[in-house]
């Protein structure tokens, strides 16, 4: 009988060291699932519906075809996509029917032939599941680069006639998708502050060449010092450094639009 009192203490002994180990053991961590990738919110409004047109070998073609559409008072700009073709993209419209009617109209006036209408979805931020801020900063860049070389003469949006500073950020913004203003005081206007230290590349990137404090010109932000620009009539668009002594002493600010 003693045995079996004693047996039994045991046991419940040995009951108790378990439960008190699994009491100060630590609770099982919760499954935490990986923060969802960060979505741009831009500050600037959406391309709608635009009208494309050409697939041309030579740069010529695109140009005269630019040139014409200009001519009626139309908003147009030649470009080369990653297919080494020259393409020519026309308007900003409400809805489909308004480009797809425009584009008829243009067709009956023998300015184009085929198109194809460019709509919401076809741009980064308007695909299935959408592009993060970090894919649509690297999509700046490297549209931005394909334009390295083409010259710059002022007041032309479009590469008839070259680019200004800010026709060029425009281009570029607008085969992603966003619609920047005109002239680079209303980009500068448009966008959030950046400081310096904290730019990211796409971000856009300010300066004062004529003296004092207002914004004349503007560059895109490449990463590290580097910026790309239209630097002046009858040079090409080119990339600089923030730490060249010219850009350093006229640097204004920078401006993000994600």
């Amino acid at each position: 009988m003693a045995v079996k009192d004693r047996t039994l203490r045991l046991s419940a002994l040995a009951a108790g060291i378990i439960v008190f180990a699994a009491g100060c053991a630590a609770p099982p961590t919760p499954f935490r699932s990986e923060p969802s990738a960060v979505r741009p919110r831009p500050a600037l409004p959406s391309l709608r519906f635009t009208i494309q047109v050409g697939a041309f070998l030579q740069i010529d073609n695109a140009v005269r075809l630019t040139e014409r559409l200009l001519a009626e008072r139309l908003s147009a700009y030649h470009f080369i996509d990653e297919s080494g073709f020259y393409k020519v993209r026309i308007g900003n419209f409400p809805s489909r029917e308004a480009a797809v009617s425009e584009a008829g109209r243009l067709q009956r006036r023998r300015l184009i032939e085929d198109y194809f209408i460019i709509a919401p979805e076809d741009y980064p931020l308007g695909r299935e599941g959408g592009a993060t801020e970090e894919q649509f900063r690297a999509e700046i860049v490297r549209t931005a680069k394909r334009f390295i070389g083409v010259p710059y003469r002022w007041g032309g949006d479009s590469t008839v006639t070259g680019f200004d500073c800010s026709g060029l950020t425009r281009v570029v913004y607008g085969l992603n998708g966003l619609e920047l203003p005109r002239t680079s005081g209303e980009q500068w206007r448009a966008g959030r502050p950046r400081e310096r230290r904290a730019l990211a590349h796409g971000d856009l990137v300010f300066f004062a060449t004529k003296g004092g404090s207002r914004v004349s010109h503007v560059g895109i932000y490449l990463g590290g010092e580097d910026f790309l620009h239209a630097p002046r009539p009858g040079s090409r668009i080119r990339v600089d450094s923030l730490g060249d002594d010219f850009y350093r002493r006229t640097f204004v600010g920078a401006r993000t639009y994600l």
